[in-house]
């Protein structure tokens, strides 16, 4: 019986042959690249990199909902949040993968104040993306209103002004998974939050560095409850006076905080127990927290559990 494997030949329309790896790629792939010379927005473009689609938007209109289509975002490419929805992700499963490493990643800029990117349809991923604020008090760089996404890999930087969130959840945008991404925030006051949860339930946010001057906190859940919230293996700092990492807003929402978090705070004060403010969450140790140079972190000194008799 021949060898067999996941490995699989296919011909693009057009000629193009390729060979794929269907546990990744089961569906179509399409390459948008901005700053290709023979790239077009039209049908018959977008099969290979050498006659790519110009932006994301157009090439999310030619996928299919379920199909395991893959988007792959060349390096260099460029573009404007000039609008609410600039880039609206309507089609359900899709995978987005940005090709290149630090600078060279497809950059996503907010050149308006309410210029995003929406996850707007379930079972979306987006792979090493760069969100970048070009512009003061930017509403919400992502906005994610479909349930089961996942965002891996991405940065958030402020370039000028602050944002005020760099991810804004939508209530119903469930089992949400955010993973090894980075907020480099602007030093200055402006940033309510580097991600604002509403409503989002089993909502997963781990191996994530987050840096910001936070008026409300760099984690904060608002407006409506989100149950079975999951933050472990974090690495928060704020440059806010008001010093909270992790606040429930709502008061009400649900989950475990914890292990494996480190904060940095500004202020030298009776800190150590307010950076994280909810009081319906559960925290696992080790959560530690420091608040001045040339100290060591202390364990956050919640109440602990004790055996009931």
């Amino acid at each position: 019986m021949p060898n067999r494997t996941a490995l699989f030949n296919r011909t693009q329309p057009g000629g193009v042959f390729t060979v794929q790896d269907m546990l990744d790629h089961p569906g179509d792939i399409w390459f948008v690249d901005s700053g290709a010379a023979n790239g077009a927005d039209s049908v018959g473009a977008g099969r290979n990199p050498d006659i790519p689609f110009l932006t994301l938007d157009y090439a999310i209109g030619q996928c299919t909902a379920n199909n395991g289509d893959t988007i792959l975002v060349m390096p260099g490419h460029t573009e404007d949040l000039d609008a609410d929805s600039a880039v609206d992700v309507d089609v359900a499963g899709l995978k987005i993968i940005g090709l290149g490493d630090g600078a060279a990643r497809p950059t996503f800029d907010a050149s308006a104040a309410a210029g995003d990117f929406k996850l707007a349809a379930a079972s979306i991923v987006i792979i090493n993306l760069l969100f970048t604020s070009g512009v003061d008090a930017t509403t919400g760089m992502l906005e994610i209103s479909g349930a089961d996404c996942q965002v891996l890999g991405c940065e958030f930087r402020d370039v000028t002004g602050q944002a005020t969130d760099c991810i804004l959840t939508v209530n119903g945008s469930d089992r949400l998974l955010i993973a090894d991404c980075r907020f480099n925030m602007a030093a200055g006051a402006g940033a309510n939050s580097a991600i604002a949860l509403d409503g989002s339930d089993d909502v997963e946010i781990r191996d994530c560095s987050i840096y910001g001057n936070f008026a409300v906190g760099a984690i904060d859940l608002r407006t409506t409850l989100s149950a079975r919230v999951w933050l472990h293996r974090l690495k928060i700092w704020t440059a806010n006076a008001a010093d909270i990492a992790v606040v429930d807003t709502i008061t009400s929402s649900t989950g475990q905080i914890g292990p494996d978090i480190t904060i940095m705070l500004t202020d030298n004060a009776a800190n150590i127990t307010t950076a994280i403010t909810g009081a319906t969450f559960h925290l696992m140790d080790p959560v530690y927290v420091c608040n001045l140079v040339n100290e060591k972190g202390m364990l956050i000194n919640w109440t602990a559990s004790v055996d009931e008799a």
